[in-house]
């Protein structure tokens, strides 16, 4: 059919497979979004589930649905080596331009810049040259003696006080949507732990949405013994049969055709129901067919076509990072489980490589840190990835 209308391609149709399926998640972010509107004590959000779950994708609805009920929201991606401070900075500025559109008081809204500009300023090294200092583009003289200590868990905690203080003048709240969670750093993660603490307190307007990987509740955890009760832990996990058959159904159907059920079935069993799976070999099934009516022979004759791109931009791209001693691991790893998704321990990984345990922790801990392998229960490891160690056991 033609490629051109092809609603699966990136951007195509009115919800993207990552979409369905969660009527759930976006009804009780609604909720979140009322309560704390109304001052009511309410906890952050932390998304986490495997890659290619539609973590990011539903990260992005949240943040509009905060947007449509006139709250300021701004998102952030957390980067390995990399502070939160500055884009920090960045997603409170977009967020509280999204605020002061609807106040009134323009002196208070630049009070508020001023804070922001002080606490974004101390992302500069104390050393640095002024040529080289960044500057984050606020248009206000910075405050002294707010946001501005150096320590990021005490000016943070205030920072989020100014901010949310100023959504409170206009009846709203303030969004901080915080992708790849389980890559800020350990000191960043005790200010953010910290400053929703003090929040929380105070029942001030202010939600932090985090997603990442299955281990982010370890990690938050590890931070500060009481992030368990800041935080609501939703598991996003593939779509079961129903779902994901109505996010195939629903863009055919938009285009005028149709789909057999022995098509749907094939499509379910290659993909598994992750939504970036449904997604590629949905886009390449629409490619290859001739007729309205998808058939399961469609979907056999695109597979290797959907395979071979997956294999390059999803599973090649993170393979490409690891290094020799890493790869070895992760064919091990593959090895035991047989390709399929389910952790492997760590013991056996060790027997199987014939090599002392301790000698295999400097690879297993880089790859933990470039998000290729998370470590779910003490002695288990498993892929980030979904259908990792099937791809693996293909590669020479």
């Amino acid at each position: 059919m033609d490629p051109v209308r092809n609603p699966f391609a990136p951007g195509a149709g009115q919800r993207p497979p990552e979409m369905a399926g969660r009527a759930r998640e976006l009804d009780a972010f609604d909720v979140v979004l009322e309560r704390v509107a109304r001052g009511r004590p309410e906890r952050s959000l932390v998304l986490t589930g495997l890659r290619g779950v539609g973590k990011t994708v539903l990260l992005g609805e949240l943040r509009s649905m905060a947007v449509r009920r006139g709250w300021g929201a701004g998102k952030v991606e957390a980067r390995p080596e990399a502070g939160l401070r500055r884009p920090l900075s960045a997603a409170l500025h977009r967020a509280i331009r999204d605020l002061a559109v609807r106040h009134r008081a323009p002196d208070r809204v630049e009070e508020v810049l001023a804070v922001l500009k002080a606490f974004a300023l101390k992302a500069n090294p104390a050393d640095a040259k002024l040529r080289d200092r960044w500057q984050p583009g606020i248009d206000v003289p910075a405050a002294v003696g707010r946001a501005d200590s150096g320590d990021i868990e005490i000016d943070l905690v205030e920072l989020f006080t100014e901010v949310a203080d100023l959504a409170a003048d206009v009846g709203t709240g303030i969004a901080l949507l915080l992708d790849e969670m389980q890559d800020v750093q350990a000191e960043d993660v005790s200010a953010l732990c910290a400053a929703c603490h003090e929040l929380s307190q105070s029942g001030a307007p202010l939600v932090v949405v985090g997603a990442g990987l299955p281990h982010v509740p370890a990690v938050l955890s590890a931070s500060k013994s009481y992030s368990e009760r800041l935080f609501r832990y939703v598991r996003i996990d593939r779509l079961d049969r129903s779902d994901a058959d109505r996010a195939v159904i629903a863009p055919i159907e938009r285009e005028e055709a149709e789909i057999t059920p022995a098509a749907l079935d094939t499509l379910f069993t290659v993909s598994g129901g992750y939504p970036y799976f449904v997604q590629a070999y949905g886009k390449a099934t629409w490619d290859a067919a001739v007729r309205t009516e998808i058939a399961e022979e469609d979907v056999r004759l695109a597979a290797p076509e959907a395979e071979s791109e997956l294999a390059v931009g999803f599973f090649g791209s993170r393979y490409e990072r690891a290094t020799p001693a890493e790869r070895e691991y992760l064919r091990a790893m593959a090895e035991l489980v047989e390709g399929k998704d389910e952790p492997a321990p760590t013991a056996k990984i060790a027997e199987y490589l014939e090599r002392r345990p301790s000698s295999l922790s400097p690879a297993r801990d880089a790859l933990i840190k470039k998000g290729l392998v998370y470590s779910g229960e003490r002695g288990q490891i498993a892929f980030t990835v979904p259908h990792f160690g099937r791809y693996l056991l293909t590669q020479d």
